[in-house]
């Protein structure tokens, strides 16, 4: 035997050395999402201190710390977990089921979709309350995704659709909604106020309730996610070689739409169009998860949370005494990200 073969290591001892890494770094980034989420109820206009925070959750006495952080930061810092962690899973299956890592959650009209369907009711059903309308968003984002889907299967072959034609259908039907809603919102000044507001993407005055609504459809999303992503590393290898193995595509392919639509929706429909997370954190988490979808997944929804409640942060301190909206921190920080990565060609191919 020789010298090198006796040096390399056996490929379980590999493996598990791998799987301890990724165990390890699986945990550094809860630890800093945890840190994230003090951070996210101390920091703003009125900071409040560590200690006074914990008192606040553990022991409120009802000053006005305990009012910040339990009526105002707790539900913030809620809704800006579960939309990061949506946002970024949802990235990683949209990549991981194009095959295109320019693609984010919005490539299957489900933004559009959600706008379209809010100014709607704005302006038919004269719905004024986020409570109200949020429904309307959430059953526009889940409608237009499958209509993206329709078209892009639409005489398809064995396997339905491809990455390139659920590109397309998702490229027109987004233009499509985006005229539509652009038209509805300049015969209502009200639906355009609302539709400014929502399309800027913001977890603040969102309140407890809003949380709790789309609570079920991001938990149902994660889950499907999280049981589709074996299927998803088969589908990475090609579609011949996944229908060679017994994997039906179609339905791999459907069952990673219905978890982006479930995610991306009850994002958009709560906090408004947060652009870029979907697209930025799949990246960023590759080289610490590798291209297996199973810890790619919890990779980028950990990394999504964290990410999107330092943009939040961030919009807090650098405006005081106001804030900027985290969709426009989200976009300084995105834009630069995106043109870097369309400049690094070897990537960007199909």
């Amino acid at each position: 035997m020789s010298t090198a073969a006796l040096a390399r290591p056996p490929a379980k001892g590999r493996l598990r050395r791998i799987r301890r890494r990724r165990t390890l770094a699986l945990g550094v980034l809860t630890a800093i999402l945890a840190l994230t989420v003090v951070l996210s109820l101390a920091v703003g206009a009125n900071p409040v201190a560590p200690g006074d925070v914990w008192l606040a959750l553990t022991a409120p006495t009802g000053g006005e710390s305990d009012i910040v952080v339990r009526s105002l930061r707790v539900p913030r810092t809620a809704l800006g977990v579960l939309a990061g962690i949506s946002l970024g899973v949802a990235g990683a299956l949209m990549q991981g089921h194009t095959r295109n890592p320019l693609a984010d959650p919005g490539l299957l009209g489900v933004t559009q979709g959600a706008a379209f369907a809010m100014v709607v009711s704005i302006l038919v059903f004269d719905m004024t309350g986020l409570h109200t309308y949020i429904w309307f968003g959430l059953a526009g984002a889940l409608l237009a995704s499958a209509g993206v889907f329709a078209l892009g299967t639409a005489g398809g072959g064995r396997s339905g659709s491809t990455p390139v034609t659920l590109a397309l259908a998702g490229t027109a039907v987004s233009a499509f909604l985006y005229a539509f809603t652009s038209a509805v919102v300049l015969l209502d000044e009200q639906a355009m106020d609302v539709f400014r507001f929502w399309q800027a993407g913001s977890v603040a005055g969102r309140g407890e309730t809003v949380f709790w609504q789309v609570l079920p459809f991001a938990a149902a999303g994660l889950l499907i996610a999280l049981a589709g992503a074996p299927g998803l590393n088969t589908l990475a290898l090609g579609e011949d070689v996944a229908c060679s193995l017994g994997q039906n595509v179609a339905v791999t392919r459907a069952v990673g739409i219905v978890a982006v639509t479930l995610l991306t929706g009850a994002s958009v429909a709560a906090c408004g169009a947060v652009a870029f997370v979907g697209l930025m954190v799949p990246h960023m988490v590759r080289p610490l998860a590798g291209p297996d979808h199973r810890w790619l997944v919890p990779y980028s929804g950990l990394l999504g949370a964290i990410l999107l409640l330092t943009a939040d942060v961030i919009g807090r301190v650098v405006a005081l005494p106001g804030e900027l909206e985290v969709g426009v921190v989200l976009a300084l920080i995105g834009a630069p990200f995106f043109v870097a990565l369309v400049r690094r060609r070897n990537q960007v191919r199909l």
